[in-house]
C-alpha cells in the first residue's frame, strides 16, 4: 500500500511545472513524441467523423495529451521493472486553455488500475477497450500518426483521420521538401508546369485537401475515392519518414560527434569509466545501423515512385501505396528511436549550456544507458519481424 500511495502521489499533475508548460502544446496535434487529442477536440469537435469514429470512448481520454516520456531518476520507482521510456497521459482541465494545467499518469505505472478508476471513473479497467488502446500506444516507440494508425488498424481500431494529423510545425518544415519531391511528378507525369504547381499540390497532399485539383492524379493511379484517400495518407507517411530520415542525418552527425568528444564533469569510478569506454562506440554503431536500415526500407518507396515519374507507369506506385502500410511499423520504429536519441541529446546538451554546469559522469552514463535501451529495443523489433 505504501508503494501504491507513493505512486499515486508522485503521478499527480503539478500544474505547469511537471509538463514544462502545457500551453506550449496548444498548436501541436501529432508529432513523433506527442499525440495531442486536446487540440483535435478544439478544432474538430463539430466534424461528424470526430464523434462517429472517436479515438477513445471515454470523453476525458478523447481530449487527452499523450506523450512519450523519459523517466527521471526520481520517477523510476513508479515501475517494478527497469523501464526508461514510458507513455504519459495528461488530462487537461480545459482543452481551450492548456495553461490551466491538468492531471497526469503513466500507462502501466504501479497502481494503474486504481488511477483509472479515480481519474476516469472506470469500473473495470481490465475490460475497457480504451485501456487496450492505451497499452497499444505504450508499446510503440513513437506516436507519429502513421505508425499509430497502422498499429490500431491491425487491432481493428479505426479512429477518424482528424485525430491523426501532423503538427502544423512539421507541416511547415516539410513543405519545401515535399514540393521538391512532387515537382518531378508535376513536371513529367501530370504534364503541367512545375514550381508553384508542385508547391500547391504538395500542400494539398500534406493537408489532406483532396479536391478537384487532385483528380488527374487519382485518375492516373486508377483509384476510387476511398482508395485515393487511404493512398494519399500512405504517401504522406512515406514523405514524412523520408523527410525525417534526411533531417536526422544532420542531427545525428552532431550526436555522434558529441558521443565521442563530450567530457562529463567530476571524477570517474572505474566501473563508470569502463562502461562509457565501451558504450560510446556501441551506441554510435547502433545509430548508424538503425539509420541505414531505415534508408533501405525507404528505397522501396523511391523505386516505386521513380517508376511513376520516369516511366509514367502508375501500377508499381499504386501497388506500393496499397501495400506500403506494412512498412510503417519498421519505419516508425527506426525513425521514432532515432528521433528520441536526437531530441533527447539536444535537450540535455542545451541544459548544460547557458551557464549551466556540465553533466556529471553519472548523469552522462545514465543518458548512454537510455540510448542503449532505446536502440536495443529497435533492433530486437526488427529481428523479430524478419524471423
Amino acid at each position: 500500500m505504501a508503494a501504491l500511495a507513493k505512486a499515486l502521489t508522485q503521478s499527480h499533475f503539478k500544474t505547469t511545472r511537471e509538463v514544462r508548460n502545457l500551453g506550449n502544446l496548444t498548436f501541436t496535434s501529432a508529432t513523433s513524441r506527442v499525440l495531442n487529442l486536446s487540440q483535435v477536440y478544439v478544432f474538430y469537435a463539430d466534424d461528424p467523423t470526430y464523434k462517429e469514429q472517436p479515438f477513445f470512448e471515454n470523453s476525458q481520454l478523447n481530449r487527452a495529451i499523450i506523450l512519450k516520456h523519459s523517466l527521471r531518476v526520481n520517477e523510476r520507482g513508479l515501475y517494478h521493472n527497469q523501464r526508461r521510456q514510458v507513455t504519459k497521459v495528461i488530462l487537461p482541465f480545459d482543452p481551450h486553455d492548456l495553461r490551466l494545467g491538468g492531471r497526469s499518469f503513466f500507462i502501466d505505472q504501479i497502481g494503474f488500475d486504481q488511477t483509472l478508476k479515480t481519474y476516469l471513473n472506470m469500473d473495470d479497467p481490465g475490460k475497457s477497450p480504451d485501456v487496450r488502446i492505451l497499452k497499444y500506444l505504450d508499446q510503440l516507440p513513437s506516436l507519429d500518426p502513421f505508425l499509430v494508425r497502422d498499429t490500431l488498424a491491425r487491432k481493428g481500431v479505426k479512429p477518424a483521420l482528424c485525430y491523426l494529423r501532423l503538427s502544423s510545425a512539421d507541416l511547415t518544415r516539410m513543405a519545401s521538401f515535399t514540393s521538391a519531391e512532387i515537382e518531378r511528378l508535376v513536371l513529367e507525369a501530370i504534364g503541367v508546369d512545375a514550381g508553384k504547381a508542385s508547391l500547391k499540390l504538395g500542400n494539398k497532399i500534406l493537408s489532406d485537401k483532396l479536391d478537384l485539383e487532385l483528380r488527374p492524379l487519382q485518375k492516373a493511379l486508377g483509384m476510387s475515392d476511398e482508395e485515393f484517400r487511404d493512398g494519399i495518407f500512405s504517401w504522406r507517411g512515406f514523405l514524412y519518414y523520408k523527410w525525417r530520415h534526411v533531417e536526422l542525418q544532420d542531427e545525428l552527425r552532431e550526436v555522434l560527434t558529441g558521443l565521442g568528444s563530450y567530457q562529463p564533469s567530476g571524477s570517474f569510478d572505474e566501473l563508470t569509466k569502463d562502461y562509457l569506454r565501451k558504450a560510446r562506440p556501441r551506441i554510435a554503431r547502433g545509430v548508424v545501423d538503425t539509420l541505414t536500415r531505415a534508408g533501405r526500407t525507404l528505397h522501396s518507396y523511391d523505386t516505386a515512385y521513380n517508376a511513376l515519374v520516369r516511366s509514367r507507369d502508375p501500377a508499381p506506385f499504386r501497388r506500393f501505396l496499397f501495400n506500403g502500410l506494412s512498412l510503417f511499423a519498421e519505419l516508425g520504429d527506426s525513425i521514432g528511436t532515432l528521433n528520441h536519441v536526437s531530441s533527447f541529446w539536444t535537450f540535455r546538451m542545451q541544459k548544460t549550456q547557458n551557464g549551466r554546469k556540465q553533466l556529471s559522469s553519472a548523469e552522462f552514463a545514465d543518458i548512454m544507458m537510455d540510448f542503449e535501451a532505446s536502440l536495443a529495443h529497435a533492433i530486437k523489433n526488427r529481428h523479430s519481424q524478419n524471423n
